[in-house]
């Protein structure tokens, strides 16, 4: 078996080290650019200013919408609760749209480049959606006004929302 010229080692070594490196950022790659949470998720493209490696994810859930870019070491998220999403708004250009979800609750607005049309459009019809729900459920935190419940140890007639009992002054458990 003859073995290589010692000038030539060293180039397969250099290929060997090199292949290692590109298959060990393509594995980095891929699994920072799988979907961060079941539901909902919106992906930007990759043809798109900032998203060529890792592009944004964007999560619309009943209670937040929060923003995911992963990076090289970490990730930065960005999450706003869906009753402080103050308007949307959705800039569309000849292949992709730029999608800003400002905040009234004094936070930065979320800023995404490089959406789907289809998927900016249904971004904000799935915020628009959950609040309206949010805005249209009934409380269910207080009992109605009115309302009244038996003290469990002195048996006195008490308003249901009462923490203290007004005659035995003993702590209520919730109602």
């Amino acid at each position: 078996m003859e073995s290589l010229p010692a000038d030539t080692s060293w180039v397969l070594y250099a290929a060997a080290a090199l292949a290692l490196v590109a298959v060990l950022v393509l594995a980095t790659s891929a699994a920072k650019n799988r979907r961060f949470q079941p539901g909902d998720v919106f992906v930007a493209s990759r043809l798109s200013r900032g998203n060529r490696i890792f592009p944004t994810q964007v999560a619309v859930t009943p209670t937040s919408v929060v923003q995911f870019k992963p990076q090289w070491l970490g990730r930065q998220e960005h999450s706003i609760h869906i009753s402080h999403v103050s308007s949307v708004t959705v800039d569309t250009g000849l292949l992709l749209s730029d999608v800003v979800i400002e905040t009234s609750g004094g936070s930065e607005a979320i800023r995404c480049h490089g959406h789907h049309k289809g998927d900016a459009i249904r971004m904000k019809q799935l915020i628009q959606q959950y609040q309206t729900q949010r805005a249209t459920a009934p409380a269910t935190d207080a009992p109605p006004e009115g309302a009244t419940r038996d003290c469990p140890f002195c048996a006195e007639t008490i308003k249901a929302a009462a923490k203290v009992c007004r005659y035995c002054g003993r702590d209520l458990p919730p109602a």
